[in-house]
């Protein structure tokens, strides 16, 4: 199975090469605007970008992938909602499993049956423990879902979640406090997180500046996804982007 991308993100976490996914919501952003987040996402250095949603109540999940796909050389990862959320035209799938809730259908009943499905598709399949952390607001990831934010405050809950999710077999962990958070993930949940498991660590939710990027970076995150920020103002990508790539390698 094809695993370029996954080799990227764990050669780019063993320098502390940190990174920014711009996360594009068809459903919320049409021809033109796509075009321009994909200039803006270019100039800005961009290492990857996400196309998915919660919903993706549109049809055009296929033209939004093959538009950016046609504009750029920026990775093109799925971050699917639900199992009719795939398409062969990205680069690759995050395979969520929602380990932080009790929903049997998020944790492995959607996945058998987008199995056969999933594999056709000639994707390159990033298993990823998904964990959504309370972000101070109802979230659409948080009703969709039907189970409990893990509460912010509790980083022991976290780290062990994430620990668990890692000897379980996920190649990455996704902290995301959802779409319209009030508030980011905390660091010091990060940094108890990060110094508990090998594998990548994403961050998203809630991050809505260029210093809350960096301070996540530093406490640990790998990986920094903003979306809902940017879809407001797209002019903070080059902002962000510069503030999390000014993070210091290790080597």
């Amino acid at each position: 199975m094809n695993q370029t991308i996954y080799y990227q993100l764990t050669e780019r976490k063993k320098t502390g090469r940190k990174s920014f996914t711009v996360l594009i919501d068809p459903d919320k952003a049409d021809a033109a605007k796509t075009e321009q987040l994909v200039s803006m996402a270019l100039d800005a250095q961009v290492d990857y970008l996400f196309v998915g949603g919660s919903l993706v109540i549109s049809n055009n999940l296929d033209d939004c992938i093959q538009q950016i796909k046609s504009a750029c050389d920026i990775p093109v990862i799925l971050f699917p909602g639900a199992p009719s959320q795939v398409s062969k035209f990205a680069d690759a799938l995050l395979y969520l499993s929602l380990i932080s809730g009790r929903n049997s259908e998020l944790l492995i009943g959607q996945h058998v049956i987008s199995a056969p499905f999933v594999k056709q598709s000639g994707l390159e399949i990033i298993p990823t423990g998904y964990m959504v952390i309370d972000g101070g607001a109802p979230t659409t990831v948080s009703y969709i879902s039907n189970a409990s934010p893990i509460p912010s405050d509790k980083n022991e809950i976290a780290m062990c979640t994430a620990m668990a999710g890692e000897m379980l077999g996920m190649k990455l962990i996704f902290m995301d406090a959802g779409s319209g958070a009030k508030r980011a993930i905390g660091e010091t949940m990060i940094e108890k997180v990060a110094a508990n498991i090998q594998i990548p660590l994403f961050v998203g939710g809630g991050i809505t500046d260029p210093e809350k990027a960096y301070r996540n970076c530093k406490a640990g995150a790998d990986v920094i996804v903003v979306g809902n920020a940017i879809e407001k103002n797209a002019s903070l990508i080059k902002e962000m982007s510069d503030a999390i790539h000014s993070v210091a390698v290790t080597a």
